[in-house]
């Protein structure tokens, strides 16, 4: 009987040895990883305030705002009568390619969008992780998220033009949309879709509005070339805004008629804004708007807080 319970004894202080073990082994390991992480987010760190990659950064703002002026100089030509060329971002890829030098332009362009990108993600992450409560780490990480998916689309979307894949926004929204439309499923998301396209564009004109736009700039520094920023600014971010309100109405219109040729993408938006009683004016200043908005983007390039 002693040497039963003596051996049972034993096989319990064997089994808390091997769970002592374990523990301590997963207790490391999680240490391991954790030291891993602060590695690596520390070198994130490291790079991100490099003067640098913040410089290379900022030329994504450039070629954003090139891009603008462009897709407004078009809308501006439509307006005018001039059909020629699409008024969207192929359409504008497609001045830059023929330009001398233009094939150069579009693959630098594109891969300082995505180091632009880059490093908004990281700001991101850093933003997100410095604020004080659910409300404002979520707001912090919202302000630089939305602009790190906007810039890393236009990078990809440049970098395909410059390859020789590009095409247009209608034709690429007709394709995402065409699939969805035959379901009911498919056409309430298209429909979201258009819905959350159009907050964004409500989304801008609230900033160019209240000029909360030029909060992280004024902490930059730019107050010295203030009222180029809100001139540029408010009416860049209106005329942008109601772009993409326009957009997204019609992908919202394709959902309900269930028809794809209706989401024409931005080239169609404006071309439709044309075609409304007081639309080539309306179509004008949009197309004014957005070569402003350009011109915010390049001065945002000088004086945004890195």
């Amino acid at each position: 009987m002693g040497s039963h319970e003596s051996a049972e004894r034993g096989d319990e202080h064997a089994a808390a040895s091997e769970e002592s073990a374990a523990t301590g082994a997963v207790g490391d390991a999680a240490e391991s990883v954790g030291d891993a992480a602060e590695t690596v987010e520390d070198a994130a760190e490291t790079v991100e305030e490099q003067p640098a990659f913040q410089a290379v950064a900022r030329g994504g703002f450039l070629m954003g705002g090139l891009v603008h002026v462009l897709i407004g100089w078009i809308a501006v030509r439509l307006a005018l009568g001039d059909s020629g060329g699409s008024a969207d971002q192929s359409g504008a890829m497609a001045m830059i390619a023929q330009a001398p030098g233009g094939q150069i332009l579009l693959w630098a362009g594109g891969l300082v969008m995505g180091i632009l990108a880059l490093w908004l993600l990281l700001r991101t992450w850093f933003a997100a992780r410095s604020a004080q409560g659910l409300r404002a780490t979520v707001v912090d990480a919202l302000r630089w998220l939305g602009p790190a998916v906007v810039y890393a689309a236009l990078s990809v979307m440049v970098l395909r033009f410059a390859a020789g894949g590009g095409s247009s926004s209608e034709a690429q929204t007709q394709s995402a949309t065409a699939g969805l439309l035959g379901s009911g499923p498919g056409r309430a998301l298209v429909l979201l879709a258009g819905a959350v396209v159009i907050g964004i564009g409500i989304g801008f004109v609230v900033l160019g509005v209240t000029r909360r736009f030029l909060r992280q700039l004024e902490r930059g520094g730019a107050r010295s070339v203030g009222a180029a920023l809100r001139i540029t600014g408010i009416v860049g971010y209106v005329a942008k805004g109601l772009a993409l309100a326009a957009v997204g109405a019609l992908l919202g219109w394709a959902a309900i008629s269930a028809d794809p040729e209706k989401a024409t993408g931005l080239d169609g938006a404006l071309k439709t804004m044309a075609g409304l009683p007081a639309g080539v004016a309306m179509l004008l200043l949009v197309g004014v708007g957005l070569i402003l908005f350009g011109v915010y983007c390049a001065l945002r390039s000088r004086y945004q807080e890195m």
